[in-house]
């Protein structure tokens, strides 16, 4: 699990900093060739990328704080440390047509990650159900 955890943080982490170079650019370069609506659809979408990342690592640092003994697994299984944002982060992407390929593909990545660490979160449930059997 902490190799698995170690290299999904690892990903998050590339894929948050490769989100964060693309944002600064297309703050550069809006695409003025697309309509006003198509604009706005795509600032939503970036939102999205940046929800999905943001609640990603901060799931990942929660669980890398339990693994080092920072935090303990019940503060870990708490809602307000679990995994949130779903009505959000786990739609499938929209874009416009004439969107920006990396654009797609970031939030196609972004997607799957989030999803990933849903699963993982998940599991914290077994734990919580566990624990409220024990005497």
């Amino acid at each position: 699990m902490v190799t698995f955890l170690d290299s999904t943080y690892q990903e998050a982490l590339s894929l948050t900093r490769e989100a964060r170079d693309y944002m600064a650019d297309r703050a550069r370069n809006r695409h003025p060739w697309l309509r006003p609506e198509d604009r706005l659809q795509i600032c939503c979408e970036g939102m999205r990328l940046t929800s999905r990342l943001t609640q990603v690592m901060a799931w990942l640092m929660m669980q890398r704080a339990v693994l080092s003994g920072e935090m303990s697994m019940d503060e870990a299984i708490q809602p307000e440390n679990r995994l949130s944002g779903q009505i959000v982060c786990d739609v499938p992407d929209q874009l416009p047509d004439g969107a920006d390929p990396k654009m797609a593909d970031l939030l196609s990545r972004s997607y799957l990650i989030y999803v990933r660490v849903m699963r993982l979160d998940s599991q914290l449930d077994r734990v919580d159900r566990a624990k409220k059997k024990a005497p």
